[in-house]
């Protein structure tokens, strides 16, 4: 197999500087996006539509899908809940299609579509998600959603786990700057990552507002093997199993509600 190239962007807003049609990218917002849509397939949802709008989750809300939305934090008035991946629970989500909007991720997995996968990352699917990497032949792009295109402390130090752990394995290898500032914050953290991420600006952000109580859960490896992607505009879910991906289990328990 040939050993492939591994980028990190630090922001939405320099995308197109690494976007790739033959590139798998994959979007990480640790709190919370990304964390919520792997737990939400994880709880037997059937399909995620991103969108980018509060305008374009209006509509969806009045064609009748259950949405998910929020911005700065705070619910939508007219969203049926908010970002919390606590939210996701599988008496709300199992079966049923969810339209999920958000301040930073949802846009970027739009963005990204014109390459040639794009996949949710996170710690919660983390060894999944690296297996399934390693096993694509091509070159990766990991995209830290940031908040309002700025740089975002939590999901450098997740994008720099991801890479540490894909130019470990031999198939990757890189001559982005990010990549290895990234793969030093992880270095840093690693020892310590709960306590690290104190110092993050949203970490902060989500404790003012009375929303960090997720904050431990979204830094848990390897609660589901679940793999969203986008196809045809929304997100579905494989998992890496033994032989690939499949249909992803329903763990759900231990998986508890709140606003």
């Amino acid at each position: 197999m040939t050993v492939r190239d591994l980028e990190i962007c630090f922001s939405p807003a320099i995308f197109d500087a690494y976007a790739d049609s033959d590139a798998v990218v994959v979007v990480v917002d640790v709190l919370r996006a990304t964390s919520s849509i792997c737990t939400a397939f994880a709880n037997g949802v059937s399909e995620i539509i991103p969108v980018a709008t509060v305008e374009e989750a209006r509509e969806m809300k009045e064609r009748g899908y259950l949405l998910a939305a929020e911005r700065d934090g705070f619910v939508l008035d007219f969203a049926d809940f908010g970002n919390s991946p606590f939210n996701f629970s599988p008496e709300k989500v199992r079966g049923r299609t969810v339209v999920y909007s958000t301040t930073n991720g949802t846009g970027i997995m739009k963005r990204a579509s014109e390459c040639h996968d794009v996949v949710i990352g996170s710690y919660l699917n983390f060894t999944s998600l690296c297996v399934w990497l390693e096993k694509q032949d091509r070159k990766v792009v990991i995209v830290c959603a940031g908040w309002k295109t700025r740089f975002s402390l939590e999901d450098a130090v997740c994008a720099g786990a991801i890479a540490h752990r894909l130019i470990s394995g031999g198939r990757f290898t890189t001559v982005c700057d990010s990549v290895h500032a990234a793969t030093d914050l992880w270095m840093a953290a690693k020892a310590d990552l709960p306590g690290y991420i104190e110092k993050a600006a949203q970490r902060s952000r989500l404790r003012d507002k009375g929303l960090d109580d997720c904050l431990e859960y979204c830094h848990t490896f390897d609660v589901t093997d679940v793999i969203p992607v986008v196809r045809d505009g929304m997100l579905v879910a494989m998992m890496q199993g033994p032989h690939g991906p499949e249909t992803p289990s329903l763990p759900g328990d231990g998986i508890t509600e709140t606003n």
